[in-house]
């Protein structure tokens, strides 16, 4: 019965995605002038150094690995933090607190309809058009069903640090500076901004200890690995296990925590 009731809050979150078609195609419209972008930049980078390959990476296959971060960042994105900023800034979180079903929960499901509109209209189409035009340089087999496991949890990691950061508005009152910073670090650290293998030493090593390249290294790095070796294959959803295991913790504790700060203005 507690399934159905968040699958209901996903439906909802669906009909509300395809209520507002114009941003989704604004959306769609901003992606491409950024691929573009991206496209020019890194060709330029390439052509600096003589073309061949950089740090194991070919300019094909860094934007390859670019186009598909930007579509896994697209289908992954929640606005949490600014949710969370004006519910508290409003007053609204004690409406929230009072719904039979944890703030965290409901927060999540009533976001996981637009994981289902953005997986189509983003990400499923980006996929195939990739897949179309590169000939095979995604390999389609079994390491499909392991980037699906790594996408769960990557989903489930990077919600866990957006309701962390969302709950420092409890504290500030204002979120739009700290939201900033999180997603400047978030973007970079996790690969989806540049490919962690132009990251120079040690600060490489040093990010695949932090919870952010699980976010879309991770993924990305089976998705585009035609046959993963079981030990690094191991490894790397252990990391993201690991990872969500803590931050969803630490999240249930810092909200548990900050629940007895919440003023509300006027009440």
């Amino acid at each position: 019965m507690k399934l159905k009731k968040y699958l209901t809050l996903t439906k909802a979150g669906i009909m509300e995605s395809l209520q507002f078609r114009l941003g989704t195609f604004v959306l769609a419209a901003g992606n491409i002038l950024y691929l573009i972008v991206v496209y020019y930049l890194w060709k330029a980078i390439y052509a600096s150094v003589g073309g061949g390959t950089v740090n194991g990476m070919s300019f094909y296959d860094t934007l390859i690995y670019l186009v598909l971060a930007t579509a896994l960042f697209n289908f992954m994105e929640m606005y949490t933090v600014w949710e969370m900023g004006r519910s508290i800034q409003s007053g609204k979180i004690v409406l929230e607190l009072l719904k039979p079903m944890p703030c965290r929960s409901y927060l999540f499901w009533s976001y996981s309809g637009s994981f289902v509109t953005n997986f189509f209209l983003t990400f499923l189409p980006t996929f195939i058009a990739v897949t179309i035009v590169t000939h095979g340089a995604v390999h389609l087999g079994a390491n499909l069903v392991f980037f699906v496991v790594s996408v769960i949890m990557a989903i489930s990691l990077n919600y866990s640090i957006d309701f962390i950061v969302g709950t420092i508005c409890v504290y500030t009152e204002s979120i739009w500076g700290i939201n900033i910073m999180k997603q400047v670090i978030v973007m970079l650290l996790s690969g989806a901004a540049i490919p962690l293998a132009f990251f120079p030493e040690p600060f490489r090593t040093i990010t695949y200890y932090l919870p952010f390249q699980s976010i879309y290294n991770a993924p990305l790095s089976i998705l585009l690995s035609a046959h993963p070796e079981p030990e690094k294959l191991a490894a790397t959803l252990g990391t993201q296990l690991i990872w969500c295991i803590v931050m969803s913790a630490a999240g249930k504790l810092f909200w548990k925590i900050s629940l007895r700060k919440i003023t509300v203005n006027g009440g």
